[in-house]
């Protein structure tokens, strides 16, 4: 009782600024009735908030006694043959999905595929090496430009400039790595965010190259082997992919190689950064993230392991934006703003920092959760903020926390 009475003042305190914030976004909404406005207030949204926030500040001690006894399950060690299987019945499942699924469905699970391959880029410079890097959709955007103007203004294909978008942003991963190298926590966020605002303001002021604002337009998709998936060859007397086969053509083929194409990259993404945390490059980037000192100590230099982490990690996202605008067809600016960094960086976070198995399912859970609740689609954000602060305070290491191998010293009898 008396620790409730302690908690009064503070909890008073809270429901008021919660009443504050919330009554200008839920309480007072304008609606349009005939020619004029009116403004409708709605005080049970801001009753109901206030109220809540004043119960759970009041009974903290008590959630957090209880908090402390409620135990998360955790991932057993499977034998490496059943490991192996599950992976095989779930790389099965990935695959034959576009064939039973309907066509939104696939659309949502090319998208997530995207973010996959995106979180296990940045998971290379955050989770593995401990470089916080707020700036990532930069190297996303190059990508997908260096595309957009590879077909523009010299008509190469997708599989043409597939390896060039990879290079080009590792070649700006490798250039951010510079400024970085004596940079740490903050002050890298700091330098980093200003990196990825740089390069979308670029794109929106190099009128004469990028199409400002507007972006570029008719990007085609992928091919199959030099065949086009369309209706009709572009090419006088060429032949479409569907006419190769003998198949009347359906626009949704185009959609399911789409996603096979994304889950692709994303499975190349996964196995290549996993052979990589294997290598000394990878034990390389433990040590950076564990201490910078201590690997300095070691013979390593901090300032390769900084630079080879954010050019690996800045390839895959090349190679996820050239995807990107393969999709689309079209790219411009606005595509590529501060909360796409803010979303791949909350995928890292929320799935648990250096593990991969949790990048992919806060993946897949990040982009299909707001598409089942599609109805909640103004509060999107504000449901996604109050979420990840949740994690924060009851779940900190993220869904599947990666177990970090440790040795025990034994202690001498007696000792």
């Amino acid at each position: 009782m008396k620790r409730l009475l302690l908690n009064l003042g503070p909890a008073l305190m809270a429901a008021v600024v919660t009443a504050l914030l919330v009554t200008p976004i839920f309480g007072l909404q304008l609606q349009r009735v005939g020619g004029q406005m009116r403004l409708d207030p709605h005080w049970n949204y801001v009753l109901w908030a206030t109220l809540i926030v004043f119960v759970v500040q009041i009974c903290k001690p008590a959630l957090k006694g209880a908090a402390k006894g409620i135990r998360l399950p955790s991932i057993p060690s499977l034998p490496a043959k059943l490991h192996n299987a599950l992976i095989f019945a779930a790389l099965l499942l990935a695959i034959s999905w576009p064939f039973f699924a309907g066509r939104n469905a696939i659309d949502i699970a090319t998208l997530a595929m995207i973010y996959v391959m995106l979180g296990l880029g940045l998971n290379i410079v955050v989770g593995f090496a401990g470089l916080l890097d707020l700036g990532f959709v930069g190297f996303y955007a190059v990508g997908a430009y260096t595309y957009a103007l590879l077909f523009h203004w010299a008509g190469w294909s997708f599989w043409e400039s597939l390896p060039l978008a990879g290079a080009a942003a590792a070649l700006f991963g490798f250039l951010l790595g510079f400024p970085v190298l004596r940079l740490r926590g903050d002050y890298l966020a700091i330098v980093t965010l200003g990196f990825g605002e740089i390069i979308r303001l670029l794109l929106i002021n190099l009128n004469d190259w990028t199409g400002g604002p507007d972006g570029i337009s008719g990007i085609p998709k992928p091919s199959v082997f030099g065949y086009e998936m369309t209706r009709n060859p572009t090419v006088e007397g060429g032949t479409t992919f569907h006419q190769l086969m003998g198949w009347e053509f359906s626009s949704v083929h185009m959609v399911i190689f789409l996603y096979l194409m994304a889950l692709m990259l994303a499975v190349i993404t996964l196995w290549v950064s996993n052979r990589l945390i294997r290598m000394p490059i990878g034990r390389a980037w433990e040590a950076l993230r564990e201490d910078e000192i201590a690997c300095r100590s070691l013979g390593l230099s901090p300032m390769r392991i900084k630079l080879s982490a954010f050019t690996l990690g800045a390839m895959f996202a090349g190679f996820g934006g050239a995807f990107f605008a393969a999709r689309q067809g079209i790219v411009n600016p606005e595509s590529f703003t501060f909360i796409e960094s803010a979303l791949i960086l909350a995928i890292v976070v929320l799935g648990g920092m250096g593990s991969q198995l949790g990048v992919i399912v806060a993946a897949i859970l990040i982009t299909v959760l707001p598409e089942l609740a599609r109805e909640f689609s103004e509060y999107r954000m504000l449901i996604f903020g109050l979420v990840m602060i949740l994690m924060m305070v009851w779940r900190p290491q993220g869904l599947f926390p990666v177990t970090r191998p440790h040795v025990e010293v034994p202690q001498k009898a007696g000792s």
